[in-house]
Formats: structure tokens, sequence, C-alpha cells
């Protein structure tokens, strides 16, 4: 390549006068260092982890598209009352995207030897034409691995691990896994298949139930049915999974699980306690397709916690060793135990359109869009 390449970024913005505004701009990738490489990027998902700093807390019903055919710009109201969330970013240009995968069409003398390959790559800024990064941000892909099957090798596939990681680290067993017909959800479900994990699988449909079933999963408990809190008790008690990671954050549905972990622990009980078992019981908020408030009630005893967790800050616990472990089983598993699918492939402008950013918004189970930006 020359010394410099032009690519299309999408960004975000937040307004001082507290709308969003959504746009493609040009950029300029120059020369990579010894320890780059420039990979031209083919696919990229949108995740949930994705949506809060591409749309934020915008009010999607107020929408208005504007600019031109090639170069669309979106702009939409943000909720009222939440300009104090986001006003550290007010005025600033985001770029947006988690992970992607490519082709490098450019490599520094230290790392000439990727010059062509396809590779995963992990870093932000994907939703773009063109990526300069790190060599070591990147996984040359297996033989017979697609763009499509590289393009979701981290998030996902490092969160689920990253429970199981986290399990052992904090003395548990077993795991309770909300929202867990989710991609992420199946890909946990047959990491803990192969290891021999006891997993309790919170669901919300009977279709839900069954494709869990049908993977091999043991435990599913579908929170619409009026025994739920029944057979999640018996399943707690059965694995002893009183460790748990919540997708879901707001409503009323890791006090539940808290209360349930309780409910099991205290059959164990030889005498009354006021203060109810002495089992810890925690719980792990990771994502939020529920943004109101967490209701956790009253009476899971007061041996228990619930808090953060971030992929990020759990590998910087987890060490380099641990992450490269990792990185590595994902890659060797990346088309059976990580194997993504996805529901539609769109074009970086395609990401701009009204009904579009409805539908990947929805965050409907078993639904995942794919962003070619080469289209």
């Amino acid at each position: 390549m020359s010394d410099t390449n032009q690519g299309l970024e999408l960004r975000s913005t937040i307004t001082e006068a507290g709308t969003l505004v959504l746009n493609l701009e040009d950029v300029t990738i120059d020369a990579p260092a010894a320890d780059e490489v420039v990979v031209r990027v083919e696919a990229t998902p949108i995740n949930p982890s994705d949506l809060g700093l591409l749309l934020g807390p915008a009010d999607l019903s107020t929408m208005q598209s504007g600019g031109s055919a090639d170069r669309p710009e979106l702009t939409m109201d943000l909720h009222k009352g939440t300009m104090n969330m986001v006003k550290g970013r007010v005025g600033e240009s985001m770029a947006v995207g988690n992970e992607g995968a490519g082709t490098v069409i450019a490599a520094g003398s230290d790392v000439s030897d990727m010059m062509g390959k396809t590779v995963g790559m992990l870093g932000g800024a994907m939703y773009t034409t063109v990526r300069k990064l790190k060599a070591r941000d990147c996984i040359i892909l297996p033989d017979g691995a697609s763009v499509a099957d590289g393009a979701s090798m981290f998030v996902n596939p490092l969160t689920s691990l990253g429970f199981t990681e986290q399990m052992k680290m904090d003395g548990f067993k077993a795991l309770v896994h909300t929202a867990a017909a989710s991609n992420l959800g199946q890909m946990l479900n047959k990491i803990c298949i192969k290891d021999g994990i006891p997993l309790v699988n919170i669901v919300r449909s009977d279709a839900q139930v069954k494709l869990l079933k049908d993977i091999g999963a043991t435990y599913v408990i579908d929170s619409s049915k009026d025994d739920f809190m029944e057979k999640l008790t018996d399943a707690i008690a059965e694995t002893e999974a009183f460790l748990g990671f919540d997708a879901v954050g707001g409503g009323k549905l890791a006090g539940k699980i808290l209360h349930a972990m309780e409910a099991a622990a205290q059959r164990n009980m030889t005498e009354y306690s006021r203060y109810g078992s002495s089992q810890f019981k925690q719980v792990y908020i990771y994502g939020a397709l529920d943004t109101g408030p967490i209701d956790l009630g009253r009476g899971p005893g007061l041996t228990w916690s619930v808090s953060g967790w971030l992929l990020t800050n759990f590998l910087g616990k987890a060490g380099m060793e641990k992450a490269l472990e990792m990185r590595a089983r994902v890659k060797d598993e990346l088309k059976t135990t990580f194997a993504s699918s996805y529901t539609e492939t769109i074009s970086l402008t395609d990401v701009l359109k009204p009904d579009v950013v409805k539908a990947y918004q929805n965050k409907s189970t078993g639904e995942k869009y794919l962003i070619d930006p080469t289209k």
C-alpha cells in the first residue's frame, strides 16, 4: 500500500442540544509501525455491548434521516433526563464496533508474515472500511474459517469462557445464567457440557427451552411459567449453583436468583438462623437488556453480593497467560463451540437506516446482525 490509506468510518456523536447523530466520516490511515497491521474490514458484528456507544440513551421514536444515499446521517433526541449520563462524550465524534475480521493489506517490518492473512481482531472502531492496530490484537484465522466466522471470535467467546474461569477463581462449581438462549448462552452451554460444569439456564419461552435442550443442556428453566421459582430452586439445590451471571440487569430477576439460591441453601441447614444460610451467593450483572432499576427485594439472607462484570476487567485480573490460553481455545474451537450465526448481513450505510436500527436495537434472542463494510 501507499504511505496512507483512505477509509470510511461510522461515528456516533452526542451534541450539546441533546441529540445523537450517526454519520460516516472519511479517515486517513497512515502506514503501519513495525508491530502494526492495516486490515481491510470485511465483517464486524453488532453486539449488545456495541449499542451503548452506538445509540446511547437515544429515543428511537424521534429518528430523522438526512444526508445523501452514500453518506446518510441519522439524528435522534436523547430520552428526557439522560443527558447527565453521557455528558463526558458531548461533542466527541466516537468510533464504534468492538470486534471484526478482515484481510491484512499492510504489515509492519516485525510482522510482515501477516501480510495477506485473514484475521479476527479486537480493539474498537471496527465499523469502518480500514483499521490499523497492533498485530497482537489480531488472531490469524484457521484454515477453512471465513471472515464471518472470525468476526465474533472475541466478545462472546471470551465472555463465556470468562464466566467459567471466574467461577473457578471464586471457588464455585456451577453456574446460573440468564438470557441463556442467546448466542453467548449457547456458547456457554457448549463449554459447560464439554468441561463437565453444571449450568442452570434461565430463558423465557418454550422455543428457547427446546433450543438449549437440543444442544444438550440439562437444566433449562422458563421464567414465564408459574412454577419458575420452584424449578429454579430445585435446579440450584441439585447443582449447587450459587454463582450467577445476569444479562438482563434491570428488574427483579437478579433478586429472584438470589432468593432461589438462599432457599436452596436453607435445605441443608440443621437449625434456624435469623441471618439466613452461611452459603455465600454471588450474582454478576454483565448486561442491560432491561435498563430499569435493579430490584433485589428482601429475604436472601445476609451472605450475598451483587456486582458488575466486565470482560476487560476480568482479563486484567486473570493475567496475560490465562488470556492467551483462552484465545487459543477460541481459535481451536472456532467452528464448533464458538460458532456464530447471523440473521442478516448489512452495509455501513444500512446501519443508519431507521428500520434497520429498530431491528438490531431489539436485541432479540437468535437475531444477530453482521456488517460488511465492503458492501
